[in-house]
């Protein structure tokens, strides 16, 4: 089974916050890819506990290579997106919480860009970690979210690649 994870935090005060990108992007993709045989899983628990949701669906080494988890990175400026494998997390609470059930960081991640940028591409982040906290939980501007919606398009696209062709050639296509 192909599994598409979209990491968030549940509840109606997170469902625009930055740090929910993950479960945004997915709610567009999965209307995208509605027709493949392709399972998208919004984890019902916090970010923290995200492994908690995964770790019952992939239990070989083949669900591990069939895996794409999507989140939001505060490196990447909005609107950007960054496909790797076998990383660490980074420091991103909810990608450790699934490296640490899973017990492997052999897996796919669609890294989406949350952090606004200069015009000349300089990403403008918080510094300091209340002000990083209070950037990931803060909502996204209503311009912000027309972004995501036209990036979900190429994730869908870069989703397609991974599941048909492979990993390498999504790489070399939207990275």
């Amino acid at each position: 089974m192909k599994l598409v994870v979209g990491l968030g935090n549940p509840g109606e005060e997170y469902e625009n916050t930055r740090h929910n990108t993950g479960r945004i992007i997915v709610s567009l993709v999965e209307k995208k890819l509605e027709n493949n045989k392709i399972k998208f899983l919004t984890p019902d628990n916090f970010m923290n506990n995200s492994g908690k949701a995964v770790a019952p669906l992939v239990k070989t080494k083949k669900d591990l290579k069939d895996l794409v988890v999507i989140y939001d990175d505060i490196d990447l400026p909005i609107g950007k997106m960054k496909i790797s494998f076998n990383r660490s997390s980074g420091g991103h609470n909810g990608l450790g919480s699934i490296i640490k059930a899973l017990k492997s960081e052999e897996f796919l991640r669609i890294r989406i860009g949350i952090s606004p940028a200069t015009l000349s591409g300089k990403i403008k982040k918080p510094r300091g970690e209340k002000e990083v906290i209070k950037f990931i939980l803060g909502e996204f501007k209503k311009s912000e979210l027309e972004t995501l919606k036209k990036l979900s398009k190429k994730v869908a696209d870069a989703i397609e690649v991974i599941f048909t062709e492979s990993k390498e050639k999504a790489m070399s296509l939207f990275n």
